[in-house]
């Protein structure tokens, strides 16, 4: 009954959090959105105190909970095992082994270091909710859009609007090559070890695997019914169950229950412990006092490692679709992002470097754009997080929905009042790029589009009444939002584009 209770949950769970990235409406946003600040990294970078502690308490009474039930990755890993064990017709093909602490305790000392440090892209790459992100944005959401156009192309044949269709492209090729290493890592660990990955690579996993050690409730051996068949120890994907020794590795152990479920003496049990005053030594309530007697050595490393991780809590408060437009007589070519000194953040960001020291570049708001301007960094100093680009829109201004979905505060929320007043960059005119010079013909686009007013055309020969006219920016009324650059007519490169504030502010 314990591992349906798991496996129901932690698949609704997986569900709703996926859906998240793949949903390009807002409408899954809106009710399951939360779902993504319930993530253990995120929580911490957000500095939110409630969702630490109440994915810390559960651990401390219940054990990995979070790592089997919460955590996308984790999921994900039982799943591709669960299909390798069927495939293979093994159902109980893992064995004990010992931990890797050094490994383990390695990347978590990594980790915190980074975490302290500002050195975002080990954190990026280290977040197992980050990695299930760009695992979902850059290989479910494709297929997933891809079933939408085809259901929309229906639909229309039959004269319904019940679905439209939708730009499939690839955000970033370099985002996209990490992701698809993270799969075949994660993938190939999963299909043949089970849960490797969570327990010698994982951050998250090896702290609370520090935290599990001292959970209420946990796994234990019943002597006198064991057997020693080593069903347990072989259904076990955590290979964290010794029965030579009649042993559980709890800073392992995620909780599955398969141990349970395979054992057929009842031998077996998920119960209640209790501490012995003497050494530090835990028992279950029903096992002889003399054993299971802990070192105070390593329960005094123990202690330093979660002391550690309390003070880093509190201080870290294929373009699918190519648009050819057919102008009649030639192809109109694609726009290129011009050479940005400055990279554009967005609204909410309040700066650069608060985006860097907060952004897991968990994807979310690249996939939640609808107007497709948000791209993942290939800058090493902002690596994989979100960085805007207009040439396939603009950042409008009613549009708050990375703002929105953020689940680190990287963007904080923002109302569609307070964007009209942010500045995130400012418009630069290139004279030699502008049709009004290289074409001689009057254009008046940019002055048209822009939602604030920061753009007026004056006369380029003062001298002569019928002069034709250029672009003048005020400054004091420039918001960046790119609709000038975007809907700029000069090819490949707009005559006019935006260059990044290194911080936002009010206009």
């Amino acid at each position: 009954m314990l591992k349906k209770i798991r496996r129901i949950t932690a698949s609704i769970l997986f569900l709703l959090l996926t859906l998240l990235f793949l949903d390009f409406t807002g409408t899954f946003h809106v009710w399951f959105g939360w779902m993504a600040k319930i993530q253990l990294v995120p929580a911490i970078l957000a500095t939110n105190i409630v969702v630490i502690l109440s994915l810390i308490v559960p651990t401390l009474l219940f054990g990995r909970i979070y790592c089997s039930v919460i955590c996308p990755l984790g999921v994900f890993q039982d799943g591709v095992s669960n299909i390798s064990g069927r495939r293979k017709g093994k159902k109980n093909r893992f064995r004990y082994s010992v931990a890797k602490s050094w490994l383990r305790y390695g990347v978590l000392a990594l980790f915190i270091i980074a975490a302290i440090a500002g050195i975002s892209v080990v954190v990026s790459l280290l977040d197992p909710y980050a990695g299930y992100g760009r695992i979902a944005s850059n290989f479910f959401a494709p297929l997933y859009r891809m079933g939408n156009n085809i259901l929309a192309l229906i639909a229309e044949r039959a004269d319904s609007y019940a679905f439209y269709s939708t730009d499939i492209w690839i955000k970033g090729w370099i985002i996209f090559g990490v992701a698809a290493i993270t799969t075949i890592i994660i993938g190939v660990l999963a299909w043949r070890h089970g849960r490797t990955y969570c327990n010698t690579i994982c951050p998250v996993g090896t702290f609370l695997g520090l935290l599990s050690k001292f959970s209420l409730f946990r796994l234990t051996f019943d002597e006198e019914k064991c057997t020693k068949c080593k069903a347990c120890e072989r259904g076990c994907k955590a290979s964290c169950i010794d029965v030579k020794t009649m042993s559980v590795d709890h800073s392992r152990c995620v909780t599955c229950f398969n141990c349970i479920e395979k054992c057929k003496f009842g031998a077996m049990k998920y119960v209640p412990v209790k501490t012995r005053a003497k050494k530090n030594a835990l028992k279950p309530i029903f096992i002889d006092n003399s054993s299971n007697m802990e070192n105070s050595t390593e329960d005094f490393s123990r202690r330093n490692m979660l002391s550690i991780l309390g003070i880093l809590a509190v201080h870290s408060t294929l373009k699918a679709q190519q648009l050819h437009v057919d102008g009649g007589l030639a192809e109109i070519a694609d726009k290129k992002a011009p050479d940005r000194k400055t990279p554009i953040v967005p609204p909410g960001a309040l700066s650069a470097r608060n985006m860097k020291n907060h952004c897991t570049a968990c994807q979310l708001c690249v996939s939640a754009c609808p107007n497709n301007i948000l791209v993942p960094s290939g800058k090493l100093a902002a690596f994989m997080q979100p960085e805007m680009t207009f040439e396939d829109g603009y950042c409008r201004p009613e549009c708050v929905e990375c703002s929105q979905v953020c689940p680190t505060n990287a963007i904080k929320p923002i109302t569609v009042a307070d964007k009209s007043a942010i500045s995130i960059g400012l418009a630069v005119w290139i004279k030699d790029n502008c049709v009004v010079n290289t074409d001689e013909v009057q254009c008046h686009n940019c002055e048209r589009h822009c939602p604030t007013g920061a753009i007026t055309l004056v006369a380029r020969d003062p001298d002569f009444s019928d002069s034709l006219k250029i672009p003048v920016i005020d400054k004091e009324l420039c918001i960046g939002c790119g609709a000038c650059e975007n809907l700029c007519p000069a090819r490949p490169f707009s005559a006019i584009y935006v260059e990044g504030n290194v911080n936002h502010h009010a206009v």
